[in-house]
């Protein structure tokens, strides 16, 4: 081995998207996956819990925000771990603590109980989705991490789907614990598999300094011309490279779009929220019979596929005004849900356009975040924009609680929901407008970050 020195991330860009490189796409998404099927589960059980234990609806909210809870949390812990820990062994626990904690969840006997176990789910939910982002997109070329990161995180709205479709099928047979039951089982034997095949990311080995022969074992296994290298380096993040991640994500060129991420997210993760625990309710309601309302709400996350064509989209214009756009279609979308309950045909065609335009947006910010920070804080700056977020999910879960205490007509909810939509499009512009005055020259991170967009 000589002593050249070779630039990872340039080494990345330059060579086809591995085979080993897909094997770690694979396990991200099935911990998004999982991660999506285990948030949403609650609230297609909803209707089970409140007929079997006799509770009302208001008393569903601390079962509904529990796991946001417990995100957020998970979340804003679990970012600087990752920065100075490394992805993979934050993400290898994450999968353990949701999988155990979602499993027993099955074996609640009361509120307060299932209250609990759903705050400690959450924590691990919180934990695993950041640090998938995070090292799915380190292990991506720059003209591709968009597309490839999007892709990965449509298996949160799908895993979300899948729960819908799964509980309506269950619950008659087995009952609403069968669905927590196999939500555990899943990320417990997935965990054991990624303990033998889950590599750390190469960027995090530069930047703390790993052996060369670690980080050249894993460049191999992308391209064989790594053997050549003596010294792995990473242009561009010398400005960064003394920093811990908390530090980065708060230093003066990043802070006022950590701000408009936070926002953009916060706001989307209320309608999410919103609209996933408490449709198949409203539904119900409204006079869909019980089965119908869950599986036309299914439909909701199931349009977060679109997430892949945004991602395409990121990688050829600037992300801000891509993801704007689709949050600026969300608030029509979701306003129309509440004009049309009348109409089934209708009704399934507008649930599900408005989860594809939502949930894509929504699936893209992450995406955006890892283009956003440099390698020493991008797992923080991810997950912190996630964390925050979860809070979103909170106040969406109690906002509806609190509409239908009020006895707001059906239409009226969905408007109120609609405008948290634009507000996250009026976050992203303010966010483009921003990086647009950002300075080009003289910090290093910054120069990288620019040709990002």
């Amino acid at each position: 081995m000589n002593n050249q020195d070779l630039d990872v991330q340039d080494f990345i860009n330059r060579h086809p998207f591995s085979p080993y490189q897909w094997l770690v796409f694979v396990l991200c998404f099935a911990v998004v996956l999982l991660d999506g099927f285990d948030t949403a589960a609650i609230g297609f059980i909803a209707p089970s819990l409140l007929k079997e234990w006799g509770i009302d609806k208001p008393a569903l909210a601390p079962v509904l925000s529990a796991a946001l809870f417990g995100l957020a949390a998970g979340a804003i812990v679990a970012g600087p771990l990752a920065d100075r820990l490394g992805r993979r062994i934050v993400l290898l626990a994450s999968v353990l603590a949701f999988g155990a904690a979602c499993f027993a969840s099955a074996f609640a006997g009361g509120l307060e109980q299932l209250v609990i176990l759903r705050f400690l789910t959450g924590i691990g939910l919180g934990a695993a989705m950041p640090n998938a982002v995070t090292l799915i997109s380190e292990f991506c070329p720059d003209a591709r991490r968009s597309f490839v990161t999007n892709a990965m995180f449509c298996g949160f709205p799908l895993g979300a789907a899948c729960g819908g479709f799964l509980a309506a099928w269950m619950i008659p047979q087995w009952g609403w614990r069968s669905v927590l039951e196999l939500g555990g089982a899943v990320p417990l034997a997935l965990a054991v598999i990624m303990v033998f095949t889950l590599p750390e990311s190469v960027r995090h080995l530069v930047a703390r300094n790993a052996s060369p022969a670690r980080i050249g074992a894993i460049l191999r296994r992308i391209h064989p011309a790594a053997a050549s290298a003596g010294r792995f380096v990473m242009a561009g993040e010398g400005a960064t490279a003394a920093r811990g991640g908390v530090a980065v994500v708060f230093s003066r060129p990043y802070l006022a779009g950590t701000l408009m991420l936070w926002l953009a997210y916060f706001m989307g993760l209320v309608i999410f929220y919103a609209l996933i625990n408490w449709m198949p309710v409203l539904f119900k309601e409204a006079g869909l019979p019980a089965q119908s309302a869950t599986l036309i709400a299914a439909l909701f996350p199931l349009g977060g596929v679109g997430a892949i064509l945004f991602g395409w989209l990121m990688d050829r214009y600037d992300a801000n005004r891509v993801i704007a756009i689709g949050f600026a279609l969300t608030a029509v979308a979701v306003f129309m849900i509440g004009q049309v309950v009348g109409n089934l045909g209708l009704l399934t065609a507008t649930v599900f356009l408005a989860g594809t335009l939502m949930n894509t947006a929504q699936s893209s910010l992450p995406a955006l975040a890892a283009m956003y920070y440099p390698t020493r804080g991008r797992a923080t700056g991810v997950a912190w924009m996630l964390g925050v977020g979860r809070f979103g999910g909170i106040a969406g879960s109690f906002l509806v609680a609190e509409l239908t205490r009020r006895q707001l007509p059906f239409s009226d909810v969905f408007a109120v929901v609609a405008a948290a939509a634009v507000v996250s499009t009026s976050a992203l512009v303010v966010k483009f407008l921003i990086d647009q005055r950002r300075p080009r020259g003289g910090d290093p991170a910054l120069r990288a970050q620019a040709s990002l967009h």
